[in-house]
């Protein structure tokens, strides 16, 4: 592995007045990676990928990019820089075909003297060859993005990113509002994007999902990191406990099952 990762977060803290979001998360992502981020709702996930994305700053700590300090702006900084991120809500139009949503405002070209037009039939092969790369081969580009299953949606999500140069793909909660058979097509892109050599951010609450792709894995915890692990220096039950308090979830079993005792007929 190359000594310097294509993007590091070192000391990442992020308040709110007196609210701590994020306190001292450090992380590392590289090219043909997954970094899995781990936590349940108001563990922080949230502030992380805003940070990441240029739409928030940091308060203190610093994020390297190719080993260089960045700050991001805004999300156009960041997206330029190469980090794309795809949100829970893919930020797609669903009466609006597959294609017009693959290019969104960045449609391919066609120009005679002052004027110029969409170039349809590049935009719908350049839309089709790359969704048949992820796996998805799409009859036609023509039909809306809405009538397609909630993991190709995602897939739509993956591929365009990757056509349109991202270096560092931060998906948010991608497999959330899924059935099994939906989540695995998607994590199945999440490893067919990170095998073309994307450097990929998992973000997620469920660590049975993370485990089988993942390489690294955050696991954050109201806004504090409970641990930053190889996927070698970890079992997915350690990432299960981790991930849900340890000794509240012990507590939690502890009291269920007294609970259950107190309920059950007296023998």
């Amino acid at each position: 592995m190359a000594d310097t990762h294509l993007l590091e977060l070192d000391n990442i803290s992020k308040y709110y007045g007196n609210i701590v979001a994020l306190k001292d998360v450090s992380t590392s992502v590289n090219a043909g990676e997954v970094t899995c981020v781990l936590g349940d709702n108001g563990a922080g996930k949230s502030t992380f990928i805003k940070i990441l994305a240029g739409a928030h700053q940091q308060s203190e700590g610093s994020i390297r990019l190719n080993g260089e300090d960045v700050t991001f702006a805004n999300p156009r900084e960041a997206l330029a820089a190469g980090i794309a991120t795809v949100y829970q809500d893919l930020a797609m139009v669903p009466l609006m075909s597959v294609w017009r949503n693959f290019f969104l405002g960045s449609e391919p070209t066609r120009r005679l003297g002052p004027l110029k037009w969409i170039d349809k039939s590049k935009a719908k092969r350049i839309a089709k060859d790359e969704l048949m790369k992820m796996g998805i081969d799409i009859r036609d580009t023509e039909q809306p993005v809405g009538t397609l299953s909630g993991g190709e949606r995602q897939s739509v999500a993956i591929a365009r990113a990757g056509y349109f140069g991202a270096k560092v793909l931060i998906l948010d909660e991608p497999t959330s509002a899924l059935g099994v058979k939906q989540s695995g097509v998607v994590l199945r892109r999440i490893v067919e994007a990170r095998n073309r050599g994307l450097a990929v951010i998992f973000i997620t609450h469920n660590p049975s999902h993370a485990w089988p792709v993942g390489n690294r894995f955050l696991i954050l915890n109201r806004g504090q990191s409970m641990g930053n692990f190889a996927k070698e220096d970890i079992s997915l039950p350690e990432l299960t406990q981790l991930m849900a308090g340890g000794a509240e979830l012990e507590q939690l079993q502890h009291e269920l099952e007294a609970a259950i005792r107190e309920s059950s007929p007296q023998s």
